[in-house]
């Protein structure tokens, strides 16, 4: 038999998880969670599954890490469900590719930024040409930087290990993620930013993380800062609209639950209504 390879089209792998064994590894955006709960009961439905991958039991109980859903799984926590299904993948290469989202803010006073940010203790910051903040970012002397232009950029450092580092830097991000509307941005341009929303004064460019960091700061119960990693997941689950009821059914077993999905999916497959894109979709009724 030969080997699986990553372009197979085969069906992910989505499982029934208790709620309480999905760990976060960013903040959850508060202001989301409010519309995403009400989205939910009027959706009556779990339409995209949180993707995770395992963590290490602790205590004998099972544990994950979730990479992209984290304001979802915390929606399904706070309604109370005892069980949520996930799609659960490698944390690796070709299967998940870690990226870094930058923060394009509107109409964000870069004065009060900054003073804000100085007020932090432990972090320093010095002015630079971009070129150089951006090499200084690469080899990870620098924590982040802001810039209003492609010319200079205000280099943010600080932290002797990635626990204090990732402090400073949710630090930074809390100066503006409760009180300013921010857009994430693939890409380190100003400008380029600029073009896509008219509104934005400051860019924030923040470092490319290696999954081991990621896995280590959530496995130690860190958190790094809603929304700047970026995973793009090979054969990610879209529109699969599991139906509330079944979440929140605590008479059923979650072994039951797992038979019930399992069968729901083949009877899908076989039906034709699973589609594989290979190529990168734009979709517009999200």
């Amino acid at each position: 038999m030969r080997p699986a390879r990553v372009d197979d089209f085969r069906l992910p792998e989505l499982r029934f998880v208790p709620t309480g064994s999905l760990i976060s590894h960013e903040r959850h955006d508060s202001q989301r969670l409010g519309p995403l709960l009400e989205q939910l009961e009027e959706r009556g439905v779990l339409q995209n599954p949180p993707i995770v991958t395992p963590l290490p039991p602790d205590g004998g109980h099972e544990r994950y890490m979730v990479l992209d859903g984290a304001n979802r799984s915390t929606a399904v926590a706070s309604a109370g469900y005892p069980h949520v299904v996930v799609q659960i993948v490698k944390y690796e290469e070709p299967w998940v590719t870690l990226g870094t989202w930058d923060h394009a803010l509107s109409e964000a006073p870069i004065d009060h930024l900054t003073a804000a940010c100085a007020r932090l203790p432990g972090l320093q910051s010095g002015s630079a040409p971009i070129l150089h903040a951006q090499a200084q970012l690469a080899r990870r002397e620098a924590l982040a930087f802001v810039t209003t232009d492609d010319r200079g950029a205000l280099v943010f450092r600080g932290g002797r290990n990635l626990e204090e580092r990732n402090q400073l830097l949710n630090g930074i991000v809390d100066v503006y993620r409760e009180g300013r509307r921010f857009y994430r941005m693939s890409t380190e341009s100003f400008e380029v930013a600029r073009e896509r929303h008219s509104d934005v004064t400051a860019l924030v460019v923040f470092p490319h993380f290696a999954p081991a960091e990621v896995l280590e700061l959530a496995n130690g119960g860190a958190k790094l800062p809603a929304g700047i990693t970026r995973h793009l997941i090979r054969w990610r689950a879209l529109r699969v609209n599991v139906p509330l009821a079944r979440l929140a059914d605590r008479d059923q077993s979650r072994e039951a639950k797992n038979a019930w999905l399992d069968a729901w999916l083949k009877d899908r497959f076989h039906r034709r209504q699973v589609r594989f894109y290979e190529e990168p979709t734009v979709l517009f009724d999200e």
